[in-house]
Parts: structure tokens; C-alpha cells; sequence
């Protein structure tokens, strides 16, 4: 038990400051537990951002935090964007599990309410709740939103490490919206042509489909949040024939679609920061967005202006966005492999990248 523990808190903290990477993790899980409870929402969730900022746990929150959090017409701005709430209720639930302090577990099952709560009849979450206005609504797999979501669902209800502390409350609750989002994610593979291709960043809570988030975020088949998807798949202990055929045409669709003797490399920071294609022979590039028309890379600049070629889009925009990526090699190259050898299934049909 003390093993799993610790292994939660070292897997925490690599991500404990939602956009600030380099900051320093907390020596003891209590203080930054405690600023948790504090950032808390009234639905149960919490923010990504205070007064004005990224939320960070690792050091004292400061006058302007302090007055955010105590104003009487403070914003519930709730969110499953950049790790928030699934972020804190595995902190909490750690820190629980190695200070015995009830807060911190009754604050952690109050964010599974809010998880719980927020997720739409038909399995899917909005990126923000209860604040739905404009594209919050959407169901958002943008950034893996959703994939944090099921995954904490999941680790609830198959009792893992220090979650297993809310198994026997939310256990049931937890499984059971873990497979309706299964349900739907199995639902909302794109389909072109009648070819089951692979998902979108965001969909329309309504119509289920692809729909628009920021101006250079149209509707379009996502690979990198593809990529998170199918793991999520793969992680299901019992594939079902349909899951297994969903995963096979997504396997198909990366394989067609990669970008070969390319690479991505950006350069600089902040104002200076850069982005460009280059030759590399060997190598293989997947864009971040497809078209929903020709399947092809997509790249849109602010004011949602598409773009030919990355060398045509604004300076901004090149450096301060991944517009591609190797996602889906490691799943190409480990990951499937070993799901198919561990579930006996058949390999699938030779691929060339194109």
C-alpha cells in the first residue's frame, strides 16, 4: 500500500503546477492539499486559473490568489481543462491516504460529484461546468480533457492506489460513467465516406459532431488527442469485437496518414518562439489537425484564416502551437503490438506510410 502511495505522489507531482513545468513539486503533499481545499469550487470542482493565472499549489498563494478566492461574487469556473479537478482529486486522495486527514478525502469525493454530475446523458463531458457558455459546452477531448476524466473514473471503480479510499462510496457511480463515455467515445469515431477514420478535438454536445473551440481549432480529425483515445481502448480489459474493430481502423487511419522524411522543430521562446518543417530522412510527422475534407494537415491561423503551409502562418501561431507531432509512434510501434499479443489477437493488415 505504501509503495502504491508513493508511486501516486511521484506521478503527481510531475504535474501538480497546470502549465509551469519547471516549477518546484512540494516537499509535503499537506500545504499544497490545504490550497486545494481552499481553490475548491462550489460545484465541487476546480479552476484552472486564479486571478488571472495558472493555478499552482506549490508555494503560497499570493494577495491577488487570496482576494480571487475570497471575493463574494467569485466565478464557479470549474473546469476538466489542463488536468483541473482530475489533478486534485488524485493529490487529495493521496494525501489522504498518508496524513489520515478526512478534509482531504471528503474534498476529493466532492470532485468525483462534480465529475459526476457534469457528464451529459449521453457519456460524454463539456470542457467546463456549471459555466457552459460558448464553447465550454462542447464535449472536449482537446488536450485529453475527457481521456483524464474516464481514466480517474476508472481508476476509482478497479480500486486502484490511494482512489481505491473513494471505491466503495463512488465506486459503482464511477464504473457506470466510465461505460457510457466508452459508449460514445466508440460512437464519435468520424466517419468519411463511410470510412471509419479517427476523432475530433471537440463535438457539438447535440449534434455529436466535430465542432469549432478557439478561431484555429475547427472542426477536424485530431491526431494527437486520437492518440490518447485509443489508449484509453486499449486499456479496457475485455475488448469487445466492435472496440477492436474501432481501434483497428484508427491503427489504419495513422498508419495512412503520416508525414514521411519530415520533422518538427521549434526554436526560441515566448515572443522569439518559432516553428518549422524540415527534411529528415527516415522520419515520419503527423499533423495535429486533418481536414474533415481531403483529409489532409490543416493549419489555421488566428481569426480561424487557413493557411497552405506553416511558413505562411503568422510567427505567433509557429511557435506557439504544436502543429505536428509523433504521437501515434510509440502507439504504432509498442503499444499496439503488445495489446494484440496480450488479448491473442491477429495482427493487423500490413501498413505503408504514405
Amino acid at each position: 500500500m505504501m509503495r502504491s502511495v508513493a508511486a501516486a505522489l511521484c506521478g503527481l507531482a510531475l504535474w501538480l503546477v497546470a502549465g509551469v513545468a519547471s516549477a518546484a513539486v512540494p516537499a509535503r503533499t499537506e500545504p499544497a492539499a490545504e490550497r486545494m481545499l481552499a481553490a475548491q469550487t462550489a460545484s465541487g470542482g476546480w479552476p484552472k486559473h486564479l486571478a488571472g493565472r495558472a493555478i499552482a499549489y506549490d508555494r503560497p498563494f499570493d494577495a491577488a490568489t487570496r482576494a480571487a478566492l475570497d471575493a463574494p461574487d467569485r466565478a464557479d469556473d470549474a473546469t476538466i481543462d489542463n488536468h483541473a479537478t482530475t489533478r486534485e482529486i488524485r493529490w487529495l486522495a493521496a494525501a489522504f491516504a498518508t496524513t489520515g486527514n478526512a478534509a482531504y478525502l471528503d474534498s476529493a469525493r466532492r470532485g468525483v460529484d462534480y465529475l459526476l454530475a457534469a457528464q451529459y446523458p449521453n457519456g460524454g463531458w463539456p470542457q467546463f461546468h456549471p459555466d457552459r457558455s460558448g464553447y465550454r459546452a462542447q464535449i472536449t477531448f482537446n488536450d485529453d480533457a475527457i481521456v483524464h476524466v474516464v481514466e480517474l473514473l476508472q481508476d476509482i471503480a478497479e480500486a486502484k492506489g490511494a482512489l481505491s479510499a473513494l471505491t466503495r462510496d463512488r465506486g459503482e457511480q464511477a464504473a457506470d460513467a466510465v461505460a457510457r463515455a466508452l459508449a460514445l467515445i466508440l460512437d464519435l469515431q468520424v466517419m468519411l465516406d463511410g470510412t471509419p477514420t479517427v476523432w475530433a478535438a471537440q463535438y457539438d454536445p447535440d449534434t455529436l459532431q466535430p465542432a469549432t473551440a478557439r478561431s484555429y481549432e475547427l472542426p477536424s480529425l485530431a491526431s494527437s488527442e486520437s492518440v490518447s483515445i485509443v489508449r484509453l481502448l486499449l486499456r479496457q480489459p475485455t475488448p469487445s469485437p466492435r472496440l477492436v474493430a474501432v481501434v483497428d481502423a484508427a491503427e489504419t487511419w495513422f498508419h495512412a496518414h503520416g508525414l514521411a522524411d519530415l520533422a518538427f522543430e521549434r526554436s526560441g521562446r515566448g515572443e522569439t518562439a518559432d516553428g518549422r518543417l524540415r527534411a529528415q530522412p527516415g522520419a515520419v510527422l503527423w499533423a495535429r489537425f486533418y481536414d474533415l475534407q481531403h483529409q489532409q494537415p490543416l493549419l489555421v491561423d488566428r481569426g480561424g484564416i487557413v493557411v497552405p503551409t506553416l511558413a505562411a502562418m503568422s510567427r505567433e501561431r509557429r511557435g506557439g502551437y504544436a502543429w505536428y507531432g509523433t504521437w501515434p509512434q510509440r502507439l504504432l510501434e509498442r503499444d499496439l503490438p503488445a495489446w494484440r499479443t496480450r488479448h491473442g489477437l491477429p495482427p493487423p493488415p500490413s501498413h505503408a506510410v504514405r
